[in-house]
């Protein structure tokens, strides 16, 4: 991923492409010490998918660089990398990727370069999807982010609340929402005036972000409420997964490169990173429907003699929530079946001093006791 740095400190520059170069999916292209230069570059480098930017800069702020260039339609992820803590409300809003306080780890620069990656995999994924279609049909992609891209493109979204009350207005389509819903959903914790005030504009902002693709109509107002219009030949991927994962009950031989197909669709949790308050309960159920998917598929692997194939799915599961007890007790199977005797063992040691570390208690019974027959017919075999 091409890259960019804008900071008013040459010694910024040195400290992040030192750090940018233990990175190999990262190519550092430029580095400015002032926001009009780095939006010239931008213009002319329309390839660039990642930008570092200090807030507190000479004259042209960070804030209204990354303005600019969501105004601009620069195809380019922001990340702010600053001393300011008191200006990452501001920065949200402005639909960045992130928001780093120096100094910066080499461990969370990388975490927000793979979730850069991540995003733009996405995009690719759904603006494909969109280009194949000759018909103009829409594509929404809501696991792992908020995307929505036809033949024209995708969306650039003007601000987070925007996408947030797109996010919003899909979950219930078809329905009027009344503005007296959405303030304390959306907007909960602000006084009242300034909410609608924000409302206001978020719905304008929505609009504006929609129109490049021909799809500013689909947001109706209707009696002091809004509404999500789709066409009926949209596509919408959290629900085709749904739909494909529950007709997968019984995994066999005939479907399983299908299952297959349908576990990578699973890009992320619903909305990804955004982590909306109104959206746990349905973020909770498409994650436990593609993690029932997962065991399901692990199974048939382990019962087709590939745990290798098994032990990938699980990994999987295993990193989502590292809690889960009965993902561990798979994960001890499949060890057993690889006879990987130090595997199990690794395996229940982490185990014990997560569950320690985080919530200050001992493995179950059952789980001891499931771990000491694991351990023992490994040895056996």
């Amino acid at each position: 991923m091409k890259t960019i740095l804008v900071d008013d400190e040459p010694a910024m520059h040195l400290i992040l492409r030192k750090m940018l170069a233990k990175l190999p999916e990262v190519q550092v292209e430029g580095a400015f010490t002032n926001a009009q230069a780095a939006t010239a570059f931008l213009r002319d480098n329309r390839e660039i998918g990642l930008a570092f930017v200090d807030i507190s800069m000479a004259g042209e702020s960070g804030l209204s660089f990354a303005a600019a260039t969501n105004a601009a339609g620069f195809p380019v992820q922001i990340v702010f990398v600053t001393s300011h803590k008191e200006y990452a409300l501001e920065a949200f809003e402005l639909s960045v990727l992130d928001y780093l306080v120096k100094p910066v780890t080499q461990e969370r620069l990388q975490r927000t370069v793979q979730r850069a990656l991540a995003v733009t995999e996405r995009l690719r994924r759904a603006e494909a999807e969109a280009a194949s279609e000759t018909t103009g049909r829409t594509v929404v992609t809501v696991l792992g982010d908020v995307v929505v891209s036809n033949e024209t493109g995708r969306v650039k979204w003007i601000s987070r609340k925007c996408a947030e009350l797109f996010a919003y207005l899909l979950l219930h389509r078809g329905r009027r929402i009344p503005r007296s819903r959405l303030i304390p959903d959306i907007f909960g914790g602000m006084e009242h005036e300034q909410a609608l005030k924000y409302l206001n504009t978020s719905i304008y902002q929505l609009r504006k972000s929609l129109e490049p693709l021909g799809l500013r109509d689909i947001v109706r107002s209707e009696n002091d409420g809004y509404a999500l219009e789709l066409a009926a030949d949209c596509s919408i991927d959290c629900e085709e997964f749904e739909r494909q994962a529950r007709g997968l009950q019984v995994i066999t031989a005939e479907n399983a490169e299908q299952a297959g197909r349908i576990e990578r669709s699973y890009t992320g949790d619903l909305f990804g990173d955004r982590a909306y308050v109104w959206a746990v309960h349905e973020t909770d159920r498409y994650s436990e429907l593609y993690a029932s998917l997962v065991g399901r598929l692990a199974e048939y692997h382990l019962s087709m003699r590939n745990p290798e194939g098994a032990l990938s799915l699980l990994a999987k599961l295993n990193q989502r929530n590292p809690l889960d007890e009965s993902v561990v007790r798979l994960l001890m199977l499949t060890r057993e079946r690889m006879g990987d005797v130090n595997g199990i063992n690794a395996l229940y040691a982490d185990y014990v001093r997560l569950l320690d570390r985080e919530l200050g208690i001992r493995p179950s019974d059952d789980l001891v006791g499931y771990y000491e027959e694991r351990l023992g017919r490994s040895r056996n075999n």
